[in-house]
């Protein structure tokens, strides 16, 4: 008999894969872990019954939500990650040699064990980089607290369901404030605005009332069903979002990365929406 696991996500919408092997399943106090191999996508991370990544697509996810915003800004040496235990986004931002220091913040360490042990695909070496500081700590609690300042936050957060939910509010949004250096950039994870159209216009919404300038972009990643997933995107310098591409094809050129899905022309055309997008931000 095959066994088959089922996203619990969306209550009228559902995503399966197959499990041909189970290879790790446990709880713990922020989460129910499950790390599962499918023939079409590789390793497969659940966290309490959604799908976080896949060996097979995730480079779509990280690089974007990653490069955006590094290239975006274009002098960014401290970066902050909340949430991305997986790994991914924290091998992505290393990649840039102008980066001098990460902040990584992460309130369960068991997905980090959890990664370093079933999923060095997605984080490759990155957790032992010496530019990285990894904190395990409520994401919400330390912007609210710290006095480090960053050129760049990412948000890589779970959808607003448990421990995540916290990240999805105006007091959190203005604790990303504060930690960022004049000019810096916000970029957060808003889940697939044509199935969670409440969770994209609900955080442009508290952006828009904390940044001079703030908006959205698009990728699309084929296990986080039901079209394009949307990335928020924040800062009171508007030319990082309307940087012109000769001059992001000259950073991506300098960061001498290499790249699956993200060039400066996918950077550029990311921003341009469909109407439906737009009207939900309207």
């Amino acid at each position: 008999m095959t066994d088959w696991v089922e996203e619990t996500l969306y209550p009228d919408f559902r995503l399966k894969l197959r499990a041909a092997r189970v290879l790790h399943e446990s709880r713990t106090d922020s989460h129910h872990l499950q790390i599962i191999e499918n023939p079409t996508f590789g390793r497969a991370l659940y966290l309490d019954g959604v799908l976080q990544t896949t060996e097979k697509d995730e480079f779509i996810y990280h690089e974007m939500l990653a490069h955006v915003p590094v290239l975006a800004h274009g002098q960014a040496r401290r970066v902050l990650i909340i949430g991305g235990g997986d790994g991914g986004m924290l091998e992505e931002v290393l990649k840039h040699p102008s980066v001098e220091q990460v902040t990584m913040v992460e309130i369960d360490p068991s997905v980090v064990e959890m990664a370093k042990s079933h999923l060095p695909s997605i984080c490759g070496r990155a957790f032992e980089d010496p530019r990285l500081e990894l904190v395990f700590a409520d994401g919400s609690e330390f912007v609210r607290d710290t006095a480090a300042r960053f050129e760049v936050a990412i948000i890589d957060s779970t959808d607003p369901i448990g421990p995540g939910e916290a990240l999805f509010t105006q007091r959190f949004y203005e604790g990303c404030r504060r930690v960022l250096a004049p000019g810096g950039v916000l970029v957060t994870q808003n889940g697939v605005p044509f199935m969670q159209p409440g969770e994209l216009a609900g955080t442009l919404a508290i952006l828009r009332r904390l940044f001079a300038d703030a908006g959205c972009y698009l990728a699309t990643v084929p296990t986080y069903v039901g079209g394009p997933m949307a990335f928020g995107f924040a800062s009171d310098d508007p030319f990082c979002r309307q940087a012109a591409l000769e001059v992001l094809q000259a950073r991506f050129a300098a960061a001498a990365i290499r790249t699956r899905y993200y060039t400066p022309e996918v950077h550029q055309g990311a921003f341009a929406l469909p109407g439906y997008v737009r009207r939900l931000l309207e």
